[in-house]
């Protein structure tokens, strides 16, 4: 006989649920031991039931130490991430200060307070610097405008969808008041090309 496919979803019924709660977790603890067994590896298995019951499997020792190793690893990978994230942004740091302090110098010699240690080669880097940064703030600023341009007509489209929406559906109740009146005593006008008056 072929079981079927177990779709994963909530059990409902409070006691198949207990009873594959039981199942599945010795077979996951017993899966867990196997693998200690068979590979050498030191396996922890935490298990809160819905009752809040807990069931747990350490293989070797206890869960405690197995807890505070994962944790040391925890601490250990995330410095060893961020000196690796250190050392990926430091040419990228050193490059943003050097064009600060261009812009800086450029900015002091403009004012009056440096301007006898700029040289020709000097002022075109700065030139160049502050043309690049007007290139990008013009950019910078065209995409918001476009991005508030965008918003603004799906603001006007939902309005007139809503709108629509509106009249559609006033028109609707109109046809149905309608044919609700339209054979009545108090109807003065039999109703043509959906429009209709009533009197009463």
């Amino acid at each position: 006989m072929v079981r079927g496919k177990v779709r994963m979803r909530r059990i409902e019924n409070l006691a198949h649920r207990r009873v594959t709660f039981c199942k599945r977790r010795e077979g996951l603890l017993k899966k867990a031991r196997e693998l200690s067994v068979l590979c050498d590896a030191e396996v922890g298995v935490i298990i809160f039931s819905s009752q809040g019951k807990l069931h747990e499997l350490a293989t070797n020792g206890n869960m405690q130490s197995l807890v505070k190793r994962y944790q040391g690893d925890v601490v250990e990978s995330q410095m060893q991430n961020r000196a690796l994230q250190s050392q990926v942004a430091q040419p990228g740091i050193f490059l943003v200060r050097e064009e600060i302090d261009q812009l800086q110098q450029g900015l002091r010699s403009m004012y009056g307070g440096g301007a006898g240690d700029m040289t020709l080669d000097k002022l075109h880097t700065l030139e160049k610097s502050l043309e690049l940064w007007i290139c990008q703030m013009r950019s910078t600023k065209m995409l918001i405008m476009q991005q508030e341009i965008q918003f603004l007509e799906n603001k006007g489209m939902l309005i007139i969808f809503f709108i629509y929406n509106v009249q559609v559906k006033e028109q609707n109740e109109l046809m149905n008041m309608c044919s609700v009146f339209g054979g009545s005593p108090y109807s003065t006008h039999p109703v043509s090309n959906g429009n209709c008056f009533f009197s009463i």
